[in-house]
């Protein structure tokens, strides 16, 4: 598969992963929170620089990546560490921020970008009213999550399926363009990204 293929498969279908993740484009970046906020469009690369922990890649902002990966790796759960991100798509992420910064989504920040091989552009951020194009509202998806699993969506975390299965996952995060060039494709991973992008008219 092309780099140029990848590229708009990426563009075409990043946001249909997390089905209740990002605010409309057209919606203005809110105020958060709280008065500090240190997380810019530079603070998000490439996914695959992150730790991959089952099909997740996690990072975390102020550098506590072994706590991250310690409550991501753990099969009973636990409350996530401040600065802690959480990406399955390249096109969007969860972070951790600050006690205090939105008790609804337990101080989850919702992210969608927009990336390119110039890097990352915020499409939009927010907690409890961020919704995607498609209508869904970020928080109503991961507040299915069972308690012990801190709003952290999975296959069987308690939150309802997502729409593409994990082959398309995998060519998404192949073919992440801030990467350089993409990684092969296993036929089967070729097969869905094709899939994605007739689903999507592309």
């Amino acid at each position: 598969m092309t780099r140029t293929i990848a590229n708009i498969a990426f563009a075409s279908t990043a946001m249909l992963a997390l089905a209740a993740c990002a605010e409309p484009a057209e919606q203005a970046v809110d105020a958060l929170d709280l008065a500090s906020d240190n997380i810019t469009e530079a603070s998000f690369g490439c996914i695959r620089d992150l730790t991959q922990v089952d099909r997740f890649f996690v990072g975390n902002l102020d550098g506590d990546l072994e706590a991250t990966v310690a409550v991501a790796s753990s099969e009973d759960g636990g409350i996530f560490p401040v600065g802690s991100v959480v990406q399955l798509v390249p096109g969007e992420a969860m972070v951790k921020r600050a006690n205090g910064f939105n008790a609804d989504t337990k101080d989850w920040e919702f992210f969608e970008f927009d990336v390119s091989p110039e890097g990352t552009s915020f499409r939009a951020r927010g907690h409890i009213d961020v919704v995607n194009r498609f209508d869904g509202n970020c928080l109503e998806c991961h507040e299915k999550a069972e308690e012990r699993f801190d709003m952290i969506c999975s296959t069987d975390n308690g939150c309802d399926p997502i729409p593409i299965n994990d082959a398309m996952i995998r060519a998404l995060q192949k073919t992440d363009p801030r990467c350089g060039a993409p990684l092969d494709l296993t036929t089967e991973e070729s097969e869905n990204l094709a899939a994605l992008l007739a689903a999507t008219g592309r």
